[in-house]
């Protein structure tokens, strides 16, 4: 079998309950061909919500000059466009198309102010137009770009799972606000051997601006910053993407949002002992590296028992006590916060 053909997107799905207090949230686990026990890559996609039950089919083909179309997403069926249509398009089934590029996504939130409603484009629709027109996930980043300058971004700050036969990328995203058009963005590539994971928490800090192989990012995504003042070079520090367009991560998002990714790098490097210490909110713990290498090349069925944890044999144990209920089942359809006597508690986050 050709190492094309190899190529693996497991899109998983649970439907279970949201991120924060009504938001719904998505994990994702990205394999480089190095980690891979059969070459492949990799890439996982679960969205807790009731918009993902649909496997989307859009056939390629060749268009006439000056053609426009309209564009649907598929979390909540809204038509974006007047889209200017290509020459050549391709076959969408899922989130893959059929050069086997695959995208998937969290969605982090970043900066309210940077939302633009008068955008065209949710994430959703630019995923779907991306698939459609790119061969390879290096081309699949510069026409998210491109697109997004064009018609504009009426979402939130993302992380992108971007994947080829060969090459795997995260891609950090977010608009520039009502006045301006476009995306401010960086994308790392993962490098061959490690794997990495993203859950609704940005995960790109500082990187080199020298290094076009591995990284990639947006020509102003630092001037950008200056100019909003979310940044200042007088720092004297090094940039860091999240610190400037995803500030403030509170205690609860830690919780719900780092615990998975985690509970992802535990049972993938158990010889690294991660702590939990950062995503239990404790003060001044380290964040989780953004790439690992882990213990011993992955399956198709090891990736997707990752997909399936529930912090079994952890003091977090979904399947125990009160989490579990009655019946011994970590499922809750129920959001993630709740309250007794006046204090706010929260229940455990699981992949």
């Amino acid at each position: 079998m050709s190492r094309s053909r190899r190529s693996v997107a497991a899109l998983a799905l649970a439907i279970l309950c949201g991120w924060g207090s009504i938001a719904l949230a998505c994990t994702s686990i990205v394999v480089s061909r190095g980690a891979s026990k059969n070459g492949s890559v990799m890439v996982t996609y679960s969205a807790d919500a009731p918009f993902m039950p649909k496997l989307l089919y859009v056939p390629g083909g060749t268009h006439k000059a000056g053609e426009l179309i309209q564009v649907r997403g598929w979390e909540d069926d809204r038509l974006c466009g007047p889209v200017k249509q290509v020459a050549n398009t391709y076959s969408v089934v899922g989130l893959m198309n059929e050069h086997q590029l695959s995208l998937g996504e969290t969605t982090t939130g970043g900066r309210r102010e940077l939302v633009d409603p008068t955008g065209m484009l949710d994430y959703d629709a630019l995923m779907l137009l991306t698939l459609q027109r790119a061969r390879t996930a290096r081309e699949a980043i510069k026409i998210v770009d491109e697109l997004a300058r064009e018609y504009g971004y009426r979402s939130s700050g993302e992380t992108f799972s971007i994947a080829d036969p060969n090459e795997a990328w995260i891609m950090e995203l977010i608009g520039k606000g009502p006045d301006q058009k476009g995306v401010v963005w960086v994308a790392a590539r993962v490098p061959d051997g490690m794997i990495t994971a993203h859950a609704n928490l940005s995960r790109i800090t500082t990187f080199p601006l020298d290094d076009p192989e591995n990284w990639l990012y947006s020509q102003d995504v630092i001037a950008f910053a200056i100019e909003k003042k979310f940044y200042s070079t007088d720092s004297q520090k090094p940039f860091s993407y999240r610190d400037a367009y995803h500030p403030g991560i509170s205690p609860s998002q830690k919780r719900s949002c780092a615990g998975r990714v985690w509970s992802i790098y535990r049972h993938s490097a158990g010889s690294q002992a991660f702590s939990d210490a950062f995503f239990r909110g404790k003060e001044g713990a380290e964040d989780y590296p953004l790439f690992i290498k882990p213990d011993a090349p992955l399956g198709v069925s090891d990736v997707m028992a990752l997909m399936r944890d529930h912090y079994e044999g952890t003091p977090y144990d979904m399947t125990k006590g009160l989490d579990a209920g009655p019946f011994g089942t970590p499922y809750r359809y129920r959001d993630l916060p709740f309250k007794v006597d006046g204090a706010t508690y929260i229940w455990e986050r699981p992949i």
